[in-house]
């Protein structure tokens, strides 16, 4: 009988310690932060297809989403998808696509982390030499892979609303381990 009781002790301490651990863990991927895999090529040479990141839910708790951070968002068109891209333009700034260069508030954007100029897309949301401001709430992304990215160019702003979190480090492979902020 002796035996019987600590094995049901045993088996009852196993429950609760794993519900315990799954508890914490469901809220810390849904209100901290969450692992996450990149597919894709949109954000190469930064990032690639494999590439596992890691995305804090909490990191625009506390301070402003800034241009150059590396995001999650949602799909504009199927929220079941999610991307992840550059922000380029803030609200209220203003974009201006000229000779395949970008210009933001009328400067040229550097972006020493694309390797080739920026393309705008046939039928796509902008037209070359034509400025746009973008709206109050909303964000202008981009992929590093300019020629490769479905981005702002084609569907237009993102809501402040769509983003998810805040790409911050990379921990696999093995050698470009790292934080993804400058």
């Amino acid at each position: 009988m002796y035996l019987i009781k600590r094995f049901i002790n045993f088996v009852y301490e196993t429950i609760e310690a794993g519900v315990f651990i799954g508890s914490l863990f469901i809220v810390l991927y849904l209100f901290v932060g969450f692992p996450t895999g990149v597919q894709g090529s949109s954000m190469e040479p930064t990032l690639h297809t494999d590439d596992r990141i890691f995305v804090s839910r909490i990191s625009y708790k506390f301070e402003s989403i800034k241009r150059d951070d590396i995001v999650v968002i949602q799909s504009p068109t199927n929220p079941d998808i999610w991307f992840i891209k550059r922000v380029i333009g803030l609200p209220k700034d203003t974009i201006l696509f000229k000779e395949e260069r970008v210009y933001i508030n009328s400067h040229l954007l550097e972006e020493p982390f694309i390797k080739v100029s920026t393309n705008l897309w046939e039928n796509g949301f902008l037209k070359e030499n034509t400025p746009y401001i973008i709206p109050e709430d909303s964000l202008f992304i981009m992929g590093d892979n300019r020629p490769h990215s479905s981005d702002s160019r084609q569907f237009g702003t993102i809501p402040l609303s769509a983003v998810i979190g805040k790409a911050i480090y990379r921990y696999f492979p093995s050698d470009k381990v790292g934080w993804l902020n400058k």
